[in-house]
């Protein structure tokens, strides 16, 4: 039913009969205005209603390690307004104009071994860079999927799936209220872009043209500017692709789930755990470090990471913890990330002791 309602919105858009809301060119006059939309479908960011088809200039992307978000499958777009691009950084999130609009679908299928089976699209969020600054909205799809509405306060949705063993899974999603997109966006007290970093964009990416580099396919296309060929740009490892060094792996991970509020600019800087990849002093990335605050959240461990001995480090405990005053993440999920955490672990471990000075 999904796909004819779509192909005939394709037959409406052409001017077969009066055009739906969905038809014409992304609306950027409303993801500029003041007043968020009612619904997602009028900025007209998707030619069809269930959001699977992306509109002129909103090209799909991938990040080579992403947020773990209790096990939910995320779609990834940015639109860029016509004649604007974005600005290669070796560090940090890509320049991105005013106009641009980062765009993350959230869903699961009903069974992880049959992943394009029974989709239920829970939420589609936007990151829109207006004149003042960066704005995050959330919009919730109905039951029917038929339309994704406003919702600024954060709802909870139960979610059931079966997981890729065969287990039967429940989750409490929380969409996030406005005040906490801007905990985890936070970046020197003001909202800003997470995951499009050119190191976290450097991977291969499966477009209806074939696969190709992203920032490559970018340049080409001319979204963007200034970046060197693909070989000489930063590159952040793909964490669950065991053909990359171990440590790679896990620094990745953590720079991932916990890097954009563990940085000397994110909203945990006070702690002096800094865990995104350009930290490179020992102390900073945890070793042998004590927390600034013990209790609870420590479970009477000494010190964040201590080389050799997972279990004697913080940092693996309150990953394999889902009690709210323990766990970090602390925002974005409820489950143990069983497959991220063993990667950690195994990434303390084998890590060996910092040489004596």
């Amino acid at each position: 039913m999904r796909r004819a309602l779509a192909a005939l919105a394709a037959v409406l858009c052409l001017g077969a009969a009066p055009a739906p809301l969905m038809c014409g060119p992304v609306n950027l006059a409303a993801l500029m205005s003041a007043t968020p939309a009612p619904t997602l479908a009028v900025y007209r960011l998707f030619t069809d209603e269930d959001a699977a088809h992306p509109n002129a200039r909103v090209t799909p992307y991938a990040l080579n390690t992403p947020l773990f978000s209790d096990y939910a499958e995320k779609s990834r777009f940015l639109y860029l307004p016509p004649g604007a691009h974005a600005v290669y950084r070796p560090t940090g999130a890509l320049d991105l104009p005013v106009g641009a609009t980062l765009v993350k679908t959230f869903a699961y299928p009903a069974d992880f071994r049959r992943p394009a089976d029974k989709v239920r699209v829970l939420e589609t969020r936007l990151l829109i860079h207006r004149r003042s600054g960066w704005v995050a909205l959330a919009y919730v799809w109905n039951k029917e999927q038929t339309q994704a509405r406003l919702k600024r306060a954060g709802p909870r949705l139960d979610v059931s799936f079966v997981d890729v063993h065969g287990q039967a899974r429940s989750v409490d999603y929380k969409v996030p209220n406005q005040n906490q997109c801007k905990e985890c966006h936070s970046l020197s007290g003001h909202i800003a872009p997470i995951g499009v970093k050119a190191r976290n964009l450097n991977g291969v990416f499966a477009y209806a043209e074939g696969p190709e580099n992203q920032l490559a396919h970018w340049t080409r296309t001319g979204l963007l500017t200034g970046a060197p060929t693909p070989d000489k740009a930063p590159r952040t490892a793909v964490w669950d692709d065991p053909a990359e060094p171990l440590e790679a792996r896990g620094r990745a991970y953590l720079d991932g789930n916990c890097g954009h509020c563990h940085n000397a600019r994110g909203m945990a800087s006070n702690t002096g755990l800094f865990l995104n990849l350009e930290e490179a002093r020992p102390a900073r990335i945890g070793l042998n470090k004590r927390p600034v605050a013990a209790g609870k959240g420590s479970g009477d461990l000494e010190v964040d990471l201590v080389p050799g001995r997972p279990d004697a480090s913080i940092i693996a405990y309150r990953m394999a913890s889902a009690d709210p005053g323990v766990m970090m993440p602390e925002l974005g999920r409820s489950l143990v990330h069983d497959e991220g955490l063993a990667l950690v672990r195994d990434y303390i471990a084998k890590m060996q002791k910092p040489a004596a000075r």
